[in-house]
């Protein structure tokens, strides 16, 4: 395989298009925290530290699930089951993402806060994959993966926990937990027949997207909440509320209408929601930057 051709592949087995998902939000929080632009050592480390995090997670995902993903119509055609990667390359990948993960928080604050807590992080990329093995819980623990990005981020610029970067990590992890949902339900047939667990198949494909519907209720309620205990956050976020709840709405009216279309379904899990993490961005950028009158 070609070193151009290995890179591609390597960045497909991640999804790093995806990476939209998530690193709006550690820029929205690292703005927020350092009300403003932090030193710019500061924002390349939070982006390593993003990505190498994130390249861990998919590739340990890609690994413990290789054997489902091969028995699923759905997902045979990823890498490993398709012979495209191996095993042992992956394995080599996902170490040594995840320790570069681990190097690059030493050097995030000095207070080693983000050092300190990079264990913890770790330990929820590995637990991930196997919890649709035992729990209908899944979703939620995928959203507390990616909810701890904004968490971190504030973490890196401020080297503390407060109350906003944790209510917004929060919001996010509803936000995934809640669009993960909706996106099991084109496995649900595979995962009843592999004694699979999620919210698709205890609650049935309507009981899931009343659950994901009530997620993001709860995901637009916390950003509310974030905009009440930030003083750096308002018009502008208020705003971009406005606009994501749109988002959301139009993404299950989708869902609603076409619950059986796959390409549409691809739609709202990707299209819509990065609209709405880039809003996130935008909007919290705006009250951050623009003088208030």
């Amino acid at each position: 395989m070609s070193a151009l051709r290995a890179i591609r592949s390597y960045l497909e087995l991640v999804r790093f298009s995806h990476t939209l998902f998530a690193l709006p939000f550690a820029f929205a929080s690292m703005l927020i925290a350092a009300h403003g632009l932090p030193p710019w050592p500061t924002i390349a480390l939070i982006v390593a530290a993003m990505v190498t995090a994130r390249s861990c997670a998919m590739a340990l995902n890609r690994l413990v699930d290789a054997d489902l993903d091969a028995r699923n119509p759905r997902t045979s055609l990823r890498h490993i089951p398709a012979g495209t990667l191996h095993r042992g390359p992956v394995t080599v990948f996902a170490v040594l993402c995840g320790a570069a993960f681990v190097a690059i928080t030493w050097f995030l604050h000095e207070n080693r806060l983000p050092f300190m807590l990079s264990p913890v992080v770790i330990a929820v990329f590995v637990l991930y994959p196997f919890t649709k093995r035992f729990t209908s819980l899944t979703h939620v623990v995928l959203g507390v993966a990616l909810g701890l990005a904004p968490v971190g981020a504030w973490v890196a610029v401020l080297g503390r926990f407060d109350v906003a970067p944790v209510v917004f990590g929060a919001a996010v992890a509803c936000w995934v937990a809640g669009f993960d949902v909706i996106y099991a339900t084109m496995d649900e047939a595979f995962d009843r027949e592999a004694g699979l667990h999620s919210l698709v198949v205890t609650l049935g494909p309507k009981g899931a997207l009343v659950a994901a519907r009530l997620l993001h209720v709860a995901t637009l309620g916390l950003l509310v909440v974030l905009g009440l205990v930030e003083p750096l956050l308002g018009l502008f976020w208020f705003v971009g509320l406005a606009l994501i709840a749109g988002l959301l709405v139009y993404e299950h009216a989708i869902i609603l209408r076409y619950p059986d279309d796959r390409r549409r379904v691809n739609m709202a899990f990707f299209h819509v929601n990065a609209v709405v993490s880039l809003a996130v961005l935008v909007f919290s950028a705006l009250d951050v930057f623009v003088p208030r009158g």
